[in-house]
């Protein structure tokens, strides 16, 4: 096959043309013949036997940005998927928050470890097969997350919430009332040994870290030899726009992530089972593991498509050979590749070329405090939707991923094509960098200031902010371990974390409706109900409460949140394009790899790692209700919805007001930095010679 390819007509228009072809160079006009003479084996397309014309024609830049960017779209999805059914996790398998953020940064700690180290010795080799081999791995991290579900399966607690749990021979109607009398007030001490075994279990945990920490490998290399791919293979004055193409359409993972989170969440932990709960109910726990096994499937195949991609493009080969040969007719000595094989010594040495490079530093750290900022509401916002505006998991799966990030696409897309269009200086795109920081500060403050007040006045918090469950009038019900099984009273103005914290002593009916009476918490209000226990019809006065949280009208605030988070998410995105420019023009062509990785690894030890555990803290701090397990708190149930979002908010902002200052400092040093050359290019003498 390779023999058929040397003798083909592609080596004769590379090698064999001698006609002589005009350019500019530096004002003056020359000639250079047009024997080009590049290596066939870096740059034809294919693996192994599986070469040919039929895939040689793939090898351009066209196909590249977009099977990159797929590629990226896919796996950015498998992250936001995560990010979905974070809540379901956490119920699942009584997790708290700030071990849901340690189990976050897991791919974080290998970017730390490795993003360096792997590109500088994979930034000299095939990119591509690096690049799927990287992608593998991340394959690995999707099957390895939903592992838990197949070896400890849906859990009692959502068995419990079925059909044919409730007609099992071992479960009949009258167990069945007693797992309901178990909410009841009770006057011993029965409920206080009630304690839940399944949280002690921390082997669920340790493997969704693993398969964090083991993506994170592939994470690296994708972010850092791909877009160094893109650049040495595409022109500079197209950079920009090919760069946003392939960033839309991986700004369109997310979406897609959120969306796969949002069907998957509605169906039930268990497919097989008749659920007696609708999705409403804070119990509700979605098939979380179904849509790992389809993205799996998706990136394996994608993965394996670009390692057919060749060394070098044909047309940045030949390029680069013309610009050589212009570089010795014009005497203007031309940067010579790296001759060196990677060593250790010439690692150190470049890790300090990068370190004294004052503008690549301050753009990194200009990265870091705004991935610091804005890190909580790319983990953590549907979980911050559903606490503040109560909206349901599958619902905030939903919007997160269609509204904020389908706007991030359109803003990474248009700037792009502006950059392109204009090739604006570099200070330029430094000072929209600080003009966006700028909004962002803003944006975030006003979340705390868009939350709802009718949320917030449902729980009984006391002034200094922490829940009182406990009060004169259940006080000796025992409830500490009551599991969280909100009700709410029958004129639907108070929520209570169960029947037992409303004082209830008994479980009626009510037109086919099962509702807890006597309840203590509220015997100023007397109802008049059936006692249907004893079927009798005599009405008598009890106090009783549904089951399920009060109804919240917070639908304006919620969609005023949106609106802001709409706005932050285009004007961020429009200068992720100025960021990548000034990153791979500050540094020298063979550093350019290295830098990314470089930039990885400060993002990582200063925000990817640090901000999702400190941002965990923070939720769990504002926590009014924990699911208590035998070895202490499990999940979280309740939130101090007013508190959360002060302190969150304000906490962000802070930092992204920080990165804005660094993102100062970027605009006075890149003055003199040249993001488009004076380039020598012959487009129309590289397409005759590759046709």
């Amino acid at each position: 096959m390779d023999s058929q390819l040397k003798n083909g007509p592609e080596k004769n228009n590379l090698e064999n043309e001698s006609e002589n072809s005009a350019f500019l160079a530096n004002g003056e006009q020359f000639s250079v013949s047009r024997q080009i003479s590049i290596n066939q084996k870096d740059t034809t397309c294919g693996v192994w036997c599986l070469k040919g014309n039929c895939l040689q024609k793939f090898a351009n830049k066209k196909a590249y940005v977009i099977l990159y960017g797929l590629l990226g779209c896919i796996f950015s999805a498998s992250f936001a998927y995560f990010n979905g059914t974070i809540t379901t996790l956490e119920k699942r398998f009584k997790i708290p928050s700030r071990t849901t953020g340690i189990i976050s940064v897991g791919n974080d700690l290998s970017q730390l470890l490795m993003s360096v180290i792997l590109s500088y010795y994979t930034g000299r080799g095939h990119r591509p097969r690096w690049m799927a081999l990287g992608m593998y791995t991340v394959v690995l991290f999707c099957i390895m997350t939903a592992l838990p579900h197949f070896l400890y399966g849906p859990g009692l607690d959502a068995l419990s919430l079925t059909k044919e749990f409730q007609l099992n021979d071992n479960s009949t109607s009258d167990s069945f009332l007693t797992e309901q009398s178990s909410f009841l007030c009770s006057s011993n001490h029965k409920n206080d040994t009630q304690c839940e075994e399944e949280g002690s279990n921390f082997s669920p945990q340790l493997i969704l870290f693993a398969a964090q920490f083991i993506s994170g490998i592939g994470g690296s290399l994708y972010y850092t030899l791909g877009v160094s791919y893109m650049d040495d293979n595409i022109k500079r004055s197209k950079t920009p726009a090919l760069f946003s193409f392939s960033y839309f359409i991986r700004m369109l993972g997310p979406a897609i992530g959120h969306g796969l989170a949002s069907i998957c969440l509605k169906v039930y932990i268990s497919p097989s089972l008749t659920p007696t709960i609708d999705t409403k109910d804070p119990r509700w726990l979605g098939a979380w593991w179904l849509g790992w096994i389809i993205l799996a499937l998706i990136l394996f195949i994608f993965a394996s498509l670009l390692a057919f991609f060749p060394k070098t493009l044909p047309r940045a080969a030949i390029r680069k050979e013309i610009k050589r040969q212009a570089s010795r007719i014009s005497n203007k000595p031309m940067e010579a590749e790296p001759e060196t094989l990677p060593s250790f010594k010439d690692m150190i040495k470049t890790f300090r070329r990068l370190a004294a490079n004052r503008t690549l530093m301050l753009n990194n750290f200009a990265a870091v405090f705004y991935f610091l900022g804005y890190m909580p509401y790319w983990i953590f916002l549907p979980k911050y939707i559903e606490t503040q505006y109560r909206q349901s998991a599958s619902a905030s799966s939903l919007i997160t991923g269609s509204a904020g990030l389908v706007f991030s696409a359109i803003g990474i897309l248009i700037s792009g094509l502006i950059i392109s269009k204009f090739k604006p200086r570099a200070r330029y795109l430094a000072a929209w960098n600080v003009i966006v920081g700028a909004v962002s500060v803003m944006g975030i403050i006003s979340y705390a200031y868009l939350g709802c007040e009718e949320n917030d006045n449902r729980a009984p918090v006391l002034p200094s902010g922490e829940l009182n469950p406990i009060s004169d009038c259940n006080s000796d019900c025992y409830c500490d371990y009551v599991k969280y099984n909100p009700v709410c009273s029958s004129d639907g103005t108070k929520t209570f974390v169960s029947a037992c914290h409303a004082g209830c002593k008994k479980l009626i009916g009510i037109n086919g409706t099962d509702v807890f009476a006597d309840c203590s918490c509220l015997r100023q209000e007397n109802k008049l109900v059936e006692n249907r226990v004893n079927d009798i019809n005599t009405p008598i006065n009890w106090d009783f409460v549904r089951p399920g949280s009060c109804s919240v009208d917070c639908f304006s605030q919620f969609y005023m949140f949106l609106c802001v988070v709409c706005l932050l998410k285009f004007s961020g995105a429009t200068g992720r394009a100025a960021n990548f420019l000034v990153t791979v023009r500050c540094v020298e062509e063979k550093d350019k790899s290295v830098a990314m990785g470089f930039g990885l690894m400060l993002m990582s030890l200063c925000a990817f790692v640090p901000s999702p555990i400190l941002f965990g803290i923070i939720m769990d701090k504002a926590c009014l209700v924990w699911g208590k397990t035998c070895t202490g708190n499990g999940n979280c149930w309740l939130y101090n919805g007013e508190s959360l979002r002060y302190t969150m908010n304000f906490t962000a902002a802070t930092f992204v007001f920080i990165g804005t200052l660094f993102d100062g400092g970027v605009c006075y040093y890149v003055k003199n930095l040249q993001i488009f050359d004076e380039e020598i290019e012959l487009e129309e003498d590289i397409a005759t010679a590759i046709n």
